[in-house]
């Protein structure tokens, strides 16, 4: 392995892991409080949810190249929360598009999956509606779990987006799903096996934790 083959693992996990936790600090509130009340408009925001899931991700890559784009609605503005493109920062929100209809559909989904006479019986206790709602979170946690577990997958594998919004630069914004495609088209066969290995541990060890989770979980 050459000496950038660590570069490039850390950079996937950095924007990898900060999409990932942006998407639940959004996505699992939103979620929970979409399965939790019943409102005017939830089948057409579900609908957008699941619809959201399925978006391809060069579709999102070229939704955000336009958008940060010089001549694109916010690409002029010098704006120190607003990244550029080609950086990590435009990368990460790509990733943050592709993973919080995942993150928030799912949870939405096993919210609404808890039974309403729980629910009845955590009000008739005298919880508040927080209360209410992180009991019925709780409740749901193992497909919370599968919905990060999912989020996850859909970004750290995704190459589209990440090739469009990054650019793919050496050092910079090289991530494991672009470095395979770069060195397979050079013909370094052996170093995009080794990074696709690379990519599969890391798919399996997240995998095998949560499994590891929900069993101490079953097992409580």
């Amino acid at each position: 392995m050459n000496n950038n083959f660590a570069e490039i693992v850390a950079l996937t996990f950095y924007v990898s892991g900060s999409a990932l936790l942006i998407s639940a600090l959004i996505g699992i509130p939103l979620g929970a409080w979409w399965g939790f009340h019943p409102f005017r408009g939830r089948k057409m925001t579900t609908a957008m949810l699941y619809t959201g899931m399925g978006l391809p991700p060069v579709v999102v890559g070229l939704f955000v190249y336009l958008l940060l784009s010089r001549s694109g609605p916010v690409g002029g503005l010098n704006s120190p929360l607003l990244p550029r493109l080609f950086t990590p920062g435009a990368m990460i929100l790509a990733q943050v598009i592709i993973a919080f209809p995942v993150v928030a559909g799912l949870t939405m989904a096993s919210v609404m999956g808890v039974s309403q006479a729980m629910r009845w019986q955590i009000q008739a206790l005298g919880a508040d509606r927080a209360q209410s709602i992180r009991a019925v979170l709780w409740e749901a946690r193992r497909g919370v779990i599968l919905a990060l577990v999912a989020g996850f997958g859909a970004i750290i594998s995704e190459v589209g987006a990440v090739m469009l919004v990054g650019g793919n630069i050496a050092g910079k914004t090289r991530v494991l799903t672009t470095a395979i495609v770069l060195e397979t088209r050079q013909g370094n066969f052996l170093f995009a096996l080794q990074l696709g290995i690379a990519l599969l541990i890391i798919a399996f060890i997240i995998n095998f934790a949560v499994v590891l989770i929900q069993e101490k979980d079953g097992q409580g």
